[in-house]
């Protein structure tokens, strides 16, 4: 594909596929919020929605068996995530706040997620014990916030234990109005897929177009996935992400970021694992993914803290994926 054709389709797929994530991402925030759930049910809701650019990404990469841009999207897009989704939140709106039991059951899922990836990726689980370690979890964990109240009724927790359930869910959001007929419910299903459909449009020709400049301009495949690639995929959630600091909703903003990333790690890099299509890794994926590990560690501590976390904790993300991109720019220079 020559520059002049692969410039005008990278755009137009960049621009199609943030478009249809957008209304993907608030459409269901809308239909959320309409039906009362609880913030980090919320956040997971949301990152499925934003997180489509991001895994038909990486997808199309795997399937194209361009796996260097396929591990880079996972990576570098969840990088960003934080930087973008947490850093600058909070450097914005100065302070960000969630609850801490929320935060807790958010921060273990997150961090189990991204370790077993990066075990993965060093060789030290194979792809069909990393996948049972990461399925495990997610099952727990969605179930979890599937039977929100109903199990603290059904395990007869103490009150202690029963009030850190209950806060683990988020602040809870009063049912606005139900869908109002079956109608409108057939209505927003059809806009989501229709929504769903061009994400994946988009995606596909994002990284044909991606690739093919990438290969005429001889730039490496990681950095195109990695920087490009994972920055552009990810917008929809660094805009849903804002949005929620901007309205100081700072358990789905937790929530959001976190979930996205385990997502990607989940999808991108230990189900292929498992599957057999990501048979090795370079020492800059497991890099990558120990600098993802750290990020994440680094961001629980400082938005745990009481008060929530400030300006300064934003910019140290910020940094932090500064020199993430600088290595990767450095390393394959």
């Amino acid at each position: 594909m020559t520059p002049a054709a692969a410039i005008p389709l990278f755009l137009v797929s960049i621009g199609v596929m943030l478009a249809a994530a957008a209304v993907f991402a608030g459409r269901l925030d809308h239909i959320g919020l309409r039906l009362g759930l609880p913030e980090t049910l919320l956040g997971l809701l949301t990152a499925l929605a934003a997180d489509a650019p991001e895994l038909s990404s990486a997808v199309t990469a795997l399937v194209e068996n361009r796996h260097a841009v396929a591990v880079g999207v996972a990576v570098g897009a969840s990088a960003f995530n934080l930087a973008a989704m947490l850093g600058l939140s909070a450097v914005v709106t100065a302070r960000i706040r969630a609850r801490h039991e929320a935060l807790e059951l958010e921060a273990f899922v997150g961090l189990w997620m991204i370790a077993v990836a990066t075990a993965i990726a060093g060789g030290v689980l194979g792809g069909t014990t990393g996948i049972v370690l990461v399925g495990i979890v997610a099952v727990a964990y969605v179930a979890l916030l599937a039977a929100g109240d109903r199990l603290v009724r059904l395990l007869h927790l103490g009150a202690g234990e029963s009030r850190f359930v209950q806060r683990s869910f988020g602040e809870e959001h009063r049912r606005v109005q139900p869908l109002d007929s079956r109608r409108e419910a057939v209505q927003l299903v059809l806009v989501l897929l229709a929504a769903l459909g061009l994400i994946i449009v988009g995606s596909v020709g994002a990284v044909r177009a991606a690739t093919s400049l990438g290969d005429r301009w001889s730039v490496p495949q990681t950095l195109v996935g990695a920087v490009v690639l994972g920055v552009l995929a990810a917008l929809p959630n660094a805009w849903t992400g804002i949005r929620f600091g901007l309205q100081r909703r700072g358990s789905a903003l937790m929530s959001e970021t976190l979930n996205s990333n385990s997502i990607n790690v989940a999808a991108g890099i230990a189900l292929p694992a498992a599957l057999g299509s990501l048979t090795s890794f370079s020492g800059l994926d497991v890099f990558g993914l120990a600098w993802l590990l750290g990020m994440t560690a680094v961001a629980v501590v400082l938005f745990g803290r009481p008060n929530g976390a400030g300006r300064p904790a934003g910019a140290l993300l910020i940094v932090l994926y500064a020199v993430f991109v600088a290595i990767q720019v450095a390393a394959r220079g």
